[in-house]
Parts: C-alpha cells; structure tokens; sequence
C-alpha cells in the first residue's frame, strides 16, 4: 500500500474507530494506557486488513461483495460492516489513491492541441480501467443507483479525464461559447462512462474491443462536430460585421 495513502487510511481509521465500543478491562476496571493502545492498533491492523483485501479483489476484475472481501482479510462480514457501513463506502477508500491523475493517464496526448485526439484518448483509457476493475465498478453502480444520495462515492474519474481533454478549448469555445462547452462536456460524460460501455457489451453483445471503439467513435464525433459548429457560429458572425 502507498505511504501517502496510508496517511490517509490512518486518518479514516481514526474516524471510524470514533465510532465503535471502547473496550473496557475485566471486572470493569478501566482500561490501562498498554491495553488502550493494543486495541486500537488491533483496530487499525483490522482496518487496513480489510481495506488492503479490498484492493487486491478489486485488482482481479472479479466481482466485489462485502463478504468476499471479509474472507479475504479473514474477519466476519459482520465486522467489516463495523468499519464499513456499506460495500459502496468501502470501494471509495480502497478506489482512493488507485487511479492515475488525468494528466499521467493522458500523458502520451500531453503536448497534443487536439481536442478530438484528446478526447480519444481520454475515453480509451477510462473505459479500459473499467475492464481491469469492472468488478469493483459493477458493484459500486449497483450500490448507488437505487440510492442517489450516494453518489458521490463513486470516483467521478470521467470529469477530470474530460475536462484534461478538451483544455486546448478552455480559452476558444470555451470563451467564445460557454453553454455549448458544457453541453460538449455533459455529451461526452454520457459517453465516456462505464454505464455506456456496459451498455455495449451487456445489451448491444459486442465484445470489449468492439465496444471501446465504439466508445471512442462516438466521443470524437461529438467532439468533432462541436468545433464544427463552433467555426460555423464565428463565421456566421464575422459575415454580419
């Protein structure tokens, strides 16, 4: 596990261990400063038993469960659901620190202008870390659908990818026509998506190859067709001066 992120899991375990029954001694006696700390190091060691099984089910691609993840970090269900209070809560902090930044995820288009060449490459990448953690994905989806409040668990790595993307227009359409830069924006987080690629390969049957393409296809033609009516509304203006 990264050290940076095992701050952060220090930190999380801290706010979750706020949350369980302090033991007490035997007999009530109060708990001694030694036994005070061997317990919560136990906590922290459960904690991070649990999150690190999580990260590494995520990894195979395999479907996540919160029993699955229980075996694997060899406690009970019933207590990874102490630490967790759902499955949804537990893929955000293992998902945490996982994923490359847009700028390492798109570094080979990084001197590119291209907006479509971009926007290309930003869909490839994100539907293939789809593939490679479709499991934990599957799952987070299905455990916020039904619970919008909880939404904003899941990683939203779409946007940032978008947004990294189309920055060569952030000073042209971007300045010249804002509403048709977010509408650009909103269209490509439709497409750019694990739903759309689940789409594909679940209802429409094509393969993973397949329906990357057809990802990528529909991304740049939105992309595309963007600047084109962008360069049609500037000339339409500069005729009427």
């Amino acid at each position: 596990m990264r050290v940076g992120h095992l701050h952060g899991i220090m930190q999380v375990a801290s706010h979750h261990q706020s949350r369980l029954a302090i033991p007490v001694a035997q007999k009530g006696e109060p708990m001694t400063p030694q036994s005070t700390t061997g317990r919560t190091n136990q906590k922290l060691r459960t904690y991070n038993a649990i999150l690190q099984a999580a990260v590494e089910l995520m990894r195979t691609g395999k479907e996540v469960t919160m029993l699955e993840v229980a075996k694997a970090a060899l406690v009970s269900e019933a207590t990874a659901y102490r630490y967790f209070p759902d499955l949804a809560s537990l893929l955000q902090e293992a998902m945490a620190g996982q994923m490359p930044t847009p700028a390492e995820a798109l570094e080979a288009v990084a001197d590119s202008t291209d907006p479509v060449e971009r926007v290309a490459a930003a869909t490839e990448h994100l539907l293939r870390l789809v593939l490679v953690y479709q499991g934990a994905t599957r799952a987070m989806i299905a455990a916020t659908i039904t619970r919008p409040n909880t939404a904003t668990a899941r990683p939203g790595l779409r946007f940032g990818l978008i947004d990294y993307a189309l920055a060569p227009l952030a000073e042209s359409l971007g300045v010249a026509d804002p509403d048709a830069f977010a509408q650009l924006k909103n269209d490509l987080a439709v497409v750019v998506s694990a739903e759309a690629l689940f789409c594909l390969t679940d209802l429409c049957g094509l393969g993973p190859e397949d329906a990357i393409a057809s990802a990528v296809h529909t991304a740049t033609v939105l992309t595309r067709a963007a600047l084109q009516q962008s360069t049609a509304a500037g000339s339409r203006r500069t005729t009427r001066r």
